[in-house]
């Protein structure tokens, strides 16, 4: 199987996160006693694209791992993966670049009284 340069390339806490992400997968399906036939039924994928995406493989599209999810009943997880309110930095990061001031606009008359 060909494999592109950006799979390669990908950070190995990358790698890791996807290859448990693909473990979850598999140990969700099987608790719930589905198998490996009928998920990919159920994803309408192949049971390849399902074997490949529980181990990891980054060459998986994201919709696919979404639809597993769905499949497994986990999809308000998948909602929260990069929830706004869970990401200290970004909020700090915006935080700090509000406007120091905010300065009242003159109205379009010249004065504060209007027309």
């Amino acid at each position: 199987m060909k494999t592109s340069g950006a799979n390669q390339a990908l950070p190995l806490p990358v790698q890791r996160a996807l290859r448990k992400l693909g473990a979850d997968i598999s140990a969700a399906r099987r608790r719930r006693g589905i198998s490996t036939e009928l998920m990919a039924e159920r994803a309408l994928i192949g049971r390849r694209t399902l074997r490949r995406a529980e181990q990891g493989d980054p060459s998986v599209s994201m919709g696919v791992y979404a639809t597993l999810i769905f499949v497994l009943g986990l999809t308000e997880r998948l909602s929260a993966l990069v929830d706004a309110s869970a990401d200290p930095l970004g909020m700090s990061l915006a935080e700090e670049a509000l406007p120091k001031r905010i300065r009242t606009r003159e109205s379009v008359y010249g004065d504060s009284d209007g027309p």
